[in-house]
């Protein structure tokens, strides 16, 4: 019962929100001499008024709810074909008293008393059904009158199906609306979920990290024995390497699935001591290799400085891993014609050609390279800093001329702080 009374009310208020329906009832009664229309919700035990054009006056009011059987043939759910009848007295569907007091045994019937009892003495009315897109009845227009009124033309049954028509294809539109409302409001609860899930992946994972890296260094300090401070260094290697997969998971946590990558962009004036530093920190990680740095950014730019070195990072880590260890690696810096020209160079096996286009998609990595380290995500997440900060990112590689990146950015961009928009951390480069 109360589940009806709330789906009626909730009918009543969707019907409310339809700001053409009362002037569509005073339409269908002007138009066919009727003094009574109204829009009604149906069901199976009820007639609920929704709205109402109520010239006879007989106190019928939006959320008045009759039983069913206490109707004419336009208040049952299985009329769902319209139902035009000029007098009712000539005809078999007229109103029935005995199911009008039958009627008073039902819940509702008491309000009942405050209908003029003229409204169960009808003598003309015209009833269609509302139907919803999905195929359900919502209920019926109809109009109706104690006089004999001349309905029978097809004009009058045909204004009644569009304005039926009409009613429900707004009803339809509600629908959808609070179809994304709810969707607007899940989105909303899944977005702080997923912050909470990037806040908490971030401060669980690091801290042990950090916890396991400072008492590498401690060991570090005390230990003399070769063989453990060998082990010890493996030891700092591995913590860093997992230190910049989390870092990888949570950048591409952020902007593939929360609100983006942010970059804070200020003017730097010594890019080329912060690349500098990054250069010096991959020479010391890799002894045995030969890093050839031409480092010549003679401006300002404005940049986040930290996620510059990010790039760099990333793209000399993959040209380490994927260079030939007996040729050096190439990085060049430059200011040319308002951009900040950044490259890096390897000589090795080559990108294949089919795969050319893919490398900037998460989770991508190069199938035939018997380094298969990481899990795929740095040139992707490099892309969308790239793209954060205004600039592009190309790739050329070829077994003749090697493996050269080109990342270009305005020297000027845009200050503070910049986030990537979802829409573009799920495109490519």
């Amino acid at each position: 019962m109360e589940q009806s009374l709330r789906e009626s009310a909730a009918a009543v208020a969707a019907v409310g929100r339809i700001g053409a329906v009362p002037t569509l009832l005073k339409v269908l009664c002007e138009t066919t001499g009727m003094r009574f229309a109204a829009v009604a919700r149906v069901t199976d035990q009820s007639w609920t008024a929704c709205a109402v054009q109520d010239d006879m006056e007989f106190g019928v009011t939006p959320g008045l709810q009759l039983p069913v059987e206490a109707t004419v043939g336009f208040g049952s759910r299985a009329a769902l074909a319209p139902i035009v009848i000029e007098r009712a007295a000539a005809s078999r569907a007229c109103w029935n008293p005995a199911a009008v007091n039958r009627a008073r045994l039902n819940p509702a019937a008491p309000r009942m008393f405050n209908v003029d009892t003229r409204m169960f003495n009808v003598d003309s009315y015209v009833s269609v059904p509302i139907i919803l897109a999905n195929g359900v009845h919502f209920g019926n227009l109809c109009a109706l009158d104690t006089a004999p009124v001349p309905v029978g033309a097809p004009r009058i049954l045909s204004m009644f199906k569009r304005f039926a028509d009409l009613i429900a294809a707004q009803l339809d539109l509600q629908i959808v609306h609070e179809q994304e409302q709810v969707a607007l409001r899940d989105e909303r609860a899944a977005s702080e979920l997923r912050e909470q899930f990037i806040a908490i992946l971030g401060h669980d994972l690091r801290n042990p990290l950090q916890a396991v890296f400072a008492i590498g260094e401690a060991m570090e300090r005390r230990l003399t024995d070769p063989v453990l401070l060998d082990y010890v260094s493996r030891l700092k290697i591995n913590v860093r390497r997992m230190s910049a997969l989390i870092d990888d998971v949570l950048d591409f946590a952020r902007g593939r699935l929360g609100g983006g990558i942010e970059v804070e962009c200020t003017d730097v004036e010594n890019v080329n001591g912060g690349l500098a530093a990054i250069v010096q920190e991959f020479a010391d990680a890799h002894p045995t290799r030969r890093i050839e740095a031409d480092l010549g950014v003679d401006h300002a730019v404005l940049c986040d400085l930290g996620r510059l070195q990010q790039i760099v990072s990333n793209l000399l880590g993959n040209a380490l891993m994927h260079g030939l260890p007996e040729s050096a690696v190439t990085i060049s810096a430059r200011a040319c014609d308002q951009n900040l020209i950044l490259e890096v160079w390897n000589a090795g096996e080559p990108i294949p050609p089919e795969s050319i286009d893919k490398i900037f998609e998460p989770f991508w990595r190069r199938a035939a390279s018997a380094n298969r380290q990481g899990l795929g995500l740095g040139l992707h997440i490099c892309a969308q800093i790239i793209r954060a900060h205004d600039g592009d990112i190309s790739v050329s590689s070829s077994l003749e001329r090697g493996t050269r990146f080109t990342v270009r950015l305005p020297l000027g961009g845009t200050r503070g702080v910049q986030p990537i928009p979802a829409t573009a951390a799920l495109a490519g480069p």
